[in-house]
């Protein structure tokens, strides 16, 4: 998201203006039967309760997520996790709450996976991503509150969504209205200045004839509907009846950039309408909030401490060099016995495995008998998208439009969102960076410096990925310079590119049949992260649910787990004997 937040392709010759892509002509292909995992696939309660209609938006999830496992096991588990971004620490937080013995490996020399962050040698920090929290994040919100860092730690924005085009022209889609979804969506759409007369039309005959409608009388119809089109592009299902090129080129293609980095061309109508119903069905789902500063600080650390307290081992700089197996007779994994981890390579045995690992992880973890077990297999058929995370200190305020003296102006205190300039998420049309922020001002308690102005951090997707650092960073500040023409008069002081080249799986069509459930044909071998299979896409809410699934069905199988380790220790005993 990243909505990985609402996480966040031009050819490559289009580095010194935008150029909206030619018309296609749409061919909607038959949509398939549903794809659906079925809630008799888990063995637990919690991770039932987290699949299907009636889990989509539903915010009594908070609670189980803020309560935790509400369980503590008779049979007490030695778990090891391989990786620590959000997915493997919230499940974690459960498994050791539920008073099972934790163990993590992190490859890298932090945790937070792709909401990781970090400081640079002159103190600067430094993101992975963009990472923006909306009001549906029930679990996320539930685990901050668990760890007493929600009220403190996020910063409420207005309920706007706003479109920075060239020129300075803003375009907002605003909800906020007496009366909530979905008439406040309704009338965000009718009076946006980002779309003309004939693009309101033509967006409002294709939305009126959508599985959204269906929805907000029938929500199980609606919901059914979007997963049947997950084999078709955004763009097909929205030109196939009157949607227009000019509705996609404007307002949903930055949307579908800043959801999964692809356009509409490529994205699948099912990730497109499942954010749509999210946001007509419930007020609060489009309401955006943002850290007070960067994620370790205000997200990591306090999940950390939860679970430090609680004896849970973290191994950074950790690389799980080989997942230690048995097989059957014709090469299937039949049993995980630990992992061979860490520099000087060690064995180290666990009643129970769970990968929580990102797209690229799981697939380099995986040994190749696994592959001969269809949903393993089905993993690699998953791909993702490359990103370039530019962050931009400038001396002045480059949101800052109204007024020039206001703009210069950094003297004094300007913490705490006091500086110049929007406060909120931006997204555009006309940049390689669809959606972007000011972070001095969207979450100044680490990002603004006294004496300074804009921190402006936006994502670059696959259209950009290849250039040099040097030449992305000129391509921002140049494309920042078009969007906010009176920030022609500010210097940029400082500049940071990360490069991830394997970001979110890609959310093309065809893909939701390939994610895997968080319980997996061997037996003492789990599953976490927002690329398995869950409603909330590639995102931070979708992995900590994940999280919360996995640890469920640990939980849910604890006993048999431990005979099944009993069992083995005893025939070793026998073998040797």
């Amino acid at each position: 998201m990243a909505l990985c937040c609402l996480s966040v392709v031009l050819g490559p010759a289009a580095v010194a203006g935008f150029t909206a892509g030619a018309p296609r002509v749409a061919t909607l292909r038959a949509a398939p039967a549903v794809r659906m995992v079925a809630t008799e696939d888990f063995a637990s309660t919690g991770a039932k309760q987290q699949v299907g209609n009636d889990a989509f938006l539903n915010e009594d999830l908070m609670k189980r997520a803020i309560e935790g496992p509400g369980v503590v096991s008779k049979s007490k588990l030695k778990v090891g996790i391989v990786g620590a971004g959000v997915a493997g620490m919230v499940a974690a937080m459960d498994l050791a709450d539920a008073g099972h013995e934790v163990e993590m490996f992190e490859l890298r020399p932090f945790v937070g996976g792709k909401v990781s962050s970090w400081k640079d040698g002159d103190g600067n920090h430094i993101e992975m991503g963009l990472h923006v929290f909306f009001g549906c994040y029930y679990n996320l919100y539930g685990i901050m509150k668990r760890t007493g860092s929600f009220d403190d730690n996020l910063r409420l924005k207005a309920h706007t969504h706003t479109f920075i085009n060239n020129g300075g022209h803003v375009g907002e889609l605003d909800f906020r209205f007496p009366i909530g979804a979905p008439v406040s969506g309704l009338q965000a759409f009718a009076r946006t200045q980002q779309l003309g007369v004939g693009d309101k039309l033509a967006n409002a005959l294709r939305l009126g004839t959508s599985p959204i409608v269906r929805a907000l009388v029938d929500f199980d119809g609606g919901m059914d509907m979007v997963r049947e089109l997950d084999d078709i592009t955004f763009t097909e299902w929205f030109t196939s009846f009157g949607g227009s090129r000019g509705s996609l080129d404007r307002m949903w293609d930055p949307i579908a950039y800043a959801l999964g980095f692809i356009d509409c061309d490529h994205i699948s109508a099912r990730c497109m309408l499942t954010i749509f119903m999210m946001f007509a069905v419930r007020s609060e789902a489009s309401v955006l909030r943002m850290l007070e500063g960067s994620p370790q600080t205000y997200l990591h650390d306090p999940i950390v401490s939860y679970l430090e307290e609680r004896g849970v081992k973290i191994n950074l700089r950790t690389p799980i060099r080989e997942l230690v197996h048995d097989v059957d007779a014709e090469g299937r994994p039949t049993r995980v016995r630990g992992v061979v981890a860490g520099k000087d390579p060690e064995v180290r045995e666990f009643d129970c495995v769970l990968a929580a690992c990102d797209v690229p992880g799981i697939k380099k973890l995986l040994p190749d008998s696994f592959r001969k077990i269809p949903m393993f297999d089905n993993i690699y058929q998953l791909d993702t998208v490359p990103i370039a995370t530019v962050m931009l200190r400038f001396d002045g305020w480059v949101t800052e439009m109204n007024s020039v003296e206001r703009m210069k102006d950094v003297a004094g205190d300007q913490s705490d969102g006091r500086g110049a300039g929007i406060d909120n998420l931006l997204y555009s049309a006309d940049a390689e960076f669809s959606c972007f922020a000011d972070m001095a001002v969207v979450s100044p308690g680490e990002y603004y410096k006294e004496g300074e102005g804009s921190l402006m951090q936006a994502v670059f997707d696959e259209r950009a990925f290849s250039r040099s650092d040097e030449q992305i960073i000129a391509d921002a500040i140049e494309q920042m310079h078009k969007l906010f023409p009176s920030s022609r008069e500010l210097t940029c002081t400082w500049s940071s590119v990360n490069k991830l080249g394997q970001s979110l799986y890609r959310e093309k069509p065809g893909q939701d049949k390939f994610r895997p459930k968080q319980a997996t044909p061997v037996p003492n071998f789990f599953l976490a992260g927002s690329y398995t299979y869950q409603d909330y896409l590639d995102s931070m809410e979708g992995a900590t649910r994940s999280g919360l699934m996995a640890a469920d069905e640990v939980i849910a199988r604890a006993d048999s787990l431990l005979a099944a380790s009993k069992a083995e220790a005893a025939k070793a005993e026998t073998v040797a004997a």
